[in-house]
């Protein structure tokens, strides 16, 4: 038999889905892999019944998504970003935030070429651009600096490297930062004197607490033209398993990502896209009352954690958070914190993400946990995590 595909040796199994795997053998509380334990709202799921049993949506919808789907889309986006795309020319929907990133990417860069991204990063950018031939860069978040960056390292970075384009996830996965306009700026001066796109990862943008501001960039000045929008409706509306995600982007290279999308996934289910257009035309209220349930949830386990003496970074957005184990991890006898997540699992019943996924440079005893639980599912958690002491 011959080789298989070389790309393939430098792919690794996602290791958040294999904790979830993990926690189904150990039967341990899955705050690993981020999928809400909520239902969507009803509204959504009364339009997808009645779709259900309509003929003019079980079949393709047009490629790059539905009319009324992003029309709705569209005006949603422009009333919380200001900024005005034509639902026509500048939008499709994807099959989740995943294939809007890979879409991006393969649309943008040809093999050889190099991306920069912040560390930590979402696991699957790495396997993404190894799949388009592409060399992925990190700068580094400063964990102990709120996750800040140094301007000075990125543009060393852009500077020293033949870079096509930038990934920003805001708010970030896994670390939960979100970017200030004094750092997103740095970030559009410099794509603009480098020349550079920037591919922005918005899947959290109405999860912000606190004080903090979403700030798009594509709404800062003369960044709509380099700016490709990926987005997703999963955490939004508490839909991950629907996949449907989206990009915005100036005409001429949507014009090319419709192309790639197309023979990527042909479309995003039609039945899904008309359900959720109801989603989109929801009110201010919902998209508060979506805050406060997961800034409740955030507290309940920071009070928590801080009970029980656990280290952790305070998320501004996103519903993940990093937790340090380490010094239980020591006493622990696990070599790695893959290994360590495992005993997690048999002897306290919780299942968390080790960061030896998101970090470039080596963790020890860093592990993600997301918060898009029912309450009693988070203090269940923190009553097992009172075992610590005890088994390790």
């Amino acid at each position: 038999m011959k080789n298989l595909s070389v790309k393939t040796n430098d792919f690794k199994e996602s290791i958040i889905r294999g904790m979830t795997r993990m926690a189904v053998k150990y039967n341990a509380l899955n705050l690993s892999q981020g999928f809400p334990e909520f239902m969507p709202p009803k509204e959504i799921l009364d339009r997808l019944e009645r779709v259900s049993h309509d003929g003019r949506f079980q079949q393709y919808p047009i490629g790059h998504g539905a009319i009324n789907t992003r029309e709705a889309l569209t005006k949603k986006h422009k009333k919380f970003t200001g900024i005005d795309f034509d639902h026509e020319t500048e939008v499709v929907i994807t099959c989740g935030g995943t294939e809007a990133m890979a879409t991006t990417i393969l649309t943008l860069c040809d093999k050889g070429d190099k991306i920069v991204a912040f560390s930590p990063l979402y696991e699957n950018y790495k396997t993404q651009c190894a799949m388009a031939g592409v060399e992925l860069l990190d700068v580094k978040l400063d964990p102990n600096n709120n996750y800040n960056f140094d301007a000075n390292e990125l543009e060393d970075c852009l500077k020293n490297n033949d870079v096509k384009a930038i990934i920003l996830c805001n708010p970030s996965n896994p670390c939960g930062k979100v970017f200030t306009l004094e750092e997103m700026t740095i970030i559009a001066n410099l794509a603009k004197k480098y020349d550079l796109y920037v591919i922005t990862d918005e899947v959290y943008e109405h999860i912000v607490f606190d004080d903090n501001k979403m700030v798009y960039m594509a709404s800062l000045p003369d960044m709509r033209e380099r700016t490709i929008c990926c987005g997703s409706l999963s955490k939004t509306y508490s839909i991950t398993g629907w996949r449907i995600g989206y990009i915005f982007a100036p005409k001429e290279i949507m014009n090319s990502m419709k192309k790639v999308h197309n023979f990527l996934t042909i479309a995003s289910p039609a039945p899904l896209q008309e359900a959720i257009t109801v989603g989109l035309n929801f009110e201010q209220q919902y998209y508060d009352n979506l805050l406060n349930l997961y800034t409740t949830n955030r507290n309940i386990l920071l009070d928590g954690f801080d009970t029980l003496g656990i280290k952790y970074n305070k998320p501004q957005g996103t519903y993940f958070m990093l937790i340090d184990l380490g010094e239980y991890l020591q006493k622990s006898g696990a070599t790695n914190e893959l290994e360590f997540a495992e005993m997690l699992c048999q002897k306290v019943g919780v299942c968390f993400v080790p960061c030896e996924s998101f970090f470039t440079q080596k963790t020890n005893g860093i592990f993600r946990i997301h918060f898009a639980k029912n309450k009693d599912t988070l203090y269940e958690t923190l009553n097992r995590l009172e075992k610590l002491k005890q088994v390790f």
